[in-house]
């Protein structure tokens, strides 16, 4: 494999790294496993969570 494409690599999986870590916890949460809303509601519900995860 060339230099350029192993920088290529690793900044590809430090970039998957969180996106990968978020989605573990999200699926963690039970909130969202039993929710009994619209799927366009929940998306807005696990957005606002997201925020409040990452600002606190």
């Amino acid at each position: 494999m060339s230099r350029k494409h192993k920088l290529s690599n690793k900044v590809h999986a430090a970039l998957r790294t969180p996106v990968e870590r978020t989605i573990a916890r999200i699926k963690q949460w039970r909130i969202l496993r039993h929710a009994r809303i619209s799927p366009n509601r929940l998306s807005s519900v696990s957005a606002a969570l997201l925020t409040l995860m990452i600002y606190t």
